[in-house]
């Protein structure tokens, strides 16, 4: 799982490496020697080989990266054309003294000239950006993205907030964005994310272990070394030691999203899995179930009553159950139990602006750990009356916080999906799909997640887990996906880890 750094982060991991006895230049001059190579690439492949590398630098350090990148490609024999914006005399610390070593013209930005561009460098504005850019610059901007030549962005297209993703009035459109130590949270988060085109992190000699540290556990979801407890169990394996999965149903009629729950949660690994039904959804459920066992439950109190079960070590709620009163006393009974459970869909829009009831119905819960998966709207409806959480700066920081408010790891759903634990660590996932926007696809999350809870996943760990399979049998699929395709693609994703060691 690969760490991720916030711009305030990513400025102390500079301050700390400054002070360890590199220069902020040297730092600089690595950087720009980064974004040089890439455009030499990309020079050398255009058909054009008789036009100009444009370099458009901004007043602060991000300019000074595009003037260092400038310098080595003169040198390599290129024809540059470099533009500023503002003045030289008004540039500081180390952009300043990148300034003083170019040679060249530096033209100022209305004299732009971008026809006879080769490949366009993008250094006005780094991840840091705070502020929505002036209309001269969107104007400019406008101009990059109508540009026929390739864009290679330094750090971030500039017009995107590092931290939000979001775009700050206008937003370059890079073909390639070259960004330092590790990805920004704006490069994952949409709409930044679709601007950034092919991401490419450089090291510039910020020690990997500094940068960890203040990462403080955001990382970019990835699989890793959890995932072969379930790829790969010990030949004395069975079923009664890879847990047992409650999953809730609906009433009749309103089935089939605890089925596709149900069977998620058997693919993925867990021992055993029985559907909790209503006496009038029986015969409903059992036309559909083989190795999925069925069991009547058709009210709290009869919820209460199989949980004394001890075997059932993990419950899913929320798809298809309906919103009201009897779905809040469910979930009641489903946090007095003591179990580690996944609540989404309607047993989150049961709770809709009431964090302080829905924290209390999980409250004895939480010592085995809950996972809550809305989408946007569903956390829009159970956050009503939280302003800091809806307000918050960004996707990223909603989810942290919400996680934070509830004690609860938190999935909130989209194609940038945010995991967040109720510590502060986050994930933002990278591997969604398109083909993952159909009905049942978030049941089948759902599953997945009660699925590896069962089997002893640490909460937040099964989440992001599941978060990671869930898009990675979304690619698989492609065209044509549908809910019920994603269980039957585990066993491939399953043995596509293995063959890559994970």
């Amino acid at each position: 799982m690969g760490f991720l750094l916030t711009t305030s982060q990513m400025r102390e991991a500079d301050s700390r490496t400054i002070i360890a006895g590199t220069s902020g230049y040297t730092l600089m001059q690595r950087a720009g020697h980064a974004v040089a190579e890439w455009a030499a690439r990309q020079a050398h492949a255009s058909a054009q080989k008789d036009g100009v590398i444009v370099v458009l630098c901004g007043p602060g350090n991000n300019g000074g990266d595009g003037f260092v990148a400038a310098r080595v490609l003169a040198a390599k024999g290129f024809s540059v054309r470099l533009v500023l914006l503002g003045t030289i005399e008004t540039l500081k610390g180390d952009a300043a003294e990148a300034a003083d070593d170019w040679s060249g013209d530096v033209l100022p930005m209305d004299k732009v000239v971008l026809d006879d561009a080769i490949v366009i460098i993008d250094a006005l504005f780094g991840a840091g950006l705070d502020r929505d850019l002036a209309p001269d610059v969107q104007a400019l901007i406008g101009r990059i993205n109508a540009s026929a030549a390739p864009v290679i962005a330094v750090d971030i297209p500039s017009g995107i907030d590092g931290d939000s993703g979001a775009i700050r009035g206008q937003a370059v459109k890079a073909d390639i964005t070259v960004t330092f130590v590790s990805p920004k949270p704006g490069h994952l988060l949409y709409p930044g994310r679709a601007h950034c085109g092919q991401l490419q992190v450089e090291d510039i000699g910020i020690s990997s272990a500094v940068a960890k540290e203040l990462s403080a556990g955001l990382a970019v979801n990835s699989p890793d070394s959890l995932v072969k407890r379930l790829i790969d169990p010990p030949v004395t394996a069975h079923k009664y030691g890879r847990g047992h999965a409650l999953i809730i149903s609906g009433p009749t009629m309103h089935t089939g999203a605890a089925r596709l729950t149900a069977r998620a949660a058997l693919r993925v690994g867990a021992g055993l899995v029985t559907v909790a039904s209503p006496q009038d959804a029986l015969a409903e459920n059992a036309a559909h179930l083989t190795a999925i066992m069925l069991r009547e439950v058709d009210n709290a109190a009869a919820l209460s009553e199989i949980l004394t079960d001890t075997r059932f070590n993990a419950l899913a709620m929320g798809p298809g159950c309906g919103v009201g009163e009897d779905t809040v006393e469910r979930v009641r009974a489903a946090g007095a139990s003591v179990r580690a459970l996944v609540l989404d869909a309607d047993a989150l829009t049961s709770f809709s602006g009431n964090i302080d009831a829905f924290r209390a119905a999980i409250e004895l819960s939480l010592s085995k750990g809950v996972v809550l998966t809305p989408h946007e709207g569903e956390f829009a409806r159970l956050f009503a009356n939280e302003a800091e959480i809806l307000n918050a700066s960004s996707k990223l920081v909603r989810a942290q916080l919400a996680a934070r408010r509830v004690g609860a790891v938190v999935v909130l759903k989209g194609a940038d999906t945010i995991i967040a634990a109720p510590d502060g660590r986050a994930a933002i996932n990278d591997n969604g799909s398109p083909w993952l926007a159909t009905a049942g696809s978030g049941d089948v999350l759902t599953g997945l997640i009660t699925g590896l809870l069962a089997q002893g996943l640490e909460t937040y760990e099964a989440a992001r887990v599941a978060v990671w399979l869930h898009g990675a049998a979304g690619q698989l699929a492609g065209a044509g996906l549908i809910a019920e395709d994603l269980p039957e693609l585990m066993p491939q994703v399953l043995k596509g880890l293995i063959k890559r060691g994970v």
